[in-house]
């Protein structure tokens, strides 16, 4: 394989996973008790815990085969969502980091906010890819609705520990 192809294959949507990655692994013990691991994950469904961890990596894997290039208005469009949809995210995990008190932060939107914003994120993320490095026909919905899923396990996951804990 030739030295250009092989850094083409490594220019795909996975990098916009990486600021993601960082800041979960950076903050996440910042996070208030109900979203450390111990309380996160207690008493979660298999059903539940396989369909949200499955729906992730495949979210993860196909982002790995998706190139990564901003050469449509599509695109363009879909890095303009994405950046806003991190700038939500990141606000979501900053108003229950410092705010954890706070009407907003116990409220169930608020609570649910980290799990529920990552869609706006995913769908720009889907909006930049628009083919797969493999010669199967491309197809945006096949991340759009895989990333949806993820969402839905994720927020319903989520959903669940709020009802538990208040």
């Amino acid at each position: 394989m030739k030295a250009k192809a092989i850094e083409s294959q490594f220019q795909n949507c996975f990098l916009l996973l990486i600021p993601v990655i960082i800041w979960n692994v950076l903050l996440a013990n910042q996070l208030p008790t109900a979203f450390r691991a111990e309380c996160f994950w207690k008493d979660i469904p298999a059903w539940l815990t396989y369909g949200e961890n499955g729906s992730r990596i495949l979210v993860f894997a196909l982002a790995g085969l998706m190139p990564l290039s901003f050469s449509r208005r599509s695109q363009e469009s879909g890095y303009y969502l994405y950046l806003a949809g991190l700038v939500l995210y990141f606000f979501s995990w900053l108003a229950l980091i410092y705010f954890p008190h706070s009407l907003w932060s116990t409220s169930l939107p608020g609570f649910m906010a980290p799990a529920y914003t990552p869609l706006f994120w995913l769908i720009g993320i889907g909006l930049i890819g628009d083919s797969f490095y493999f010669s199967l026909p491309f197809n945006r919905w096949i991340f759009m609705l895989t990333a949806f899923f993820f969402v839905i396990f994720h927020s319903f996951h989520t959903y669940s520990v709020y009802c538990r804990l208040h």
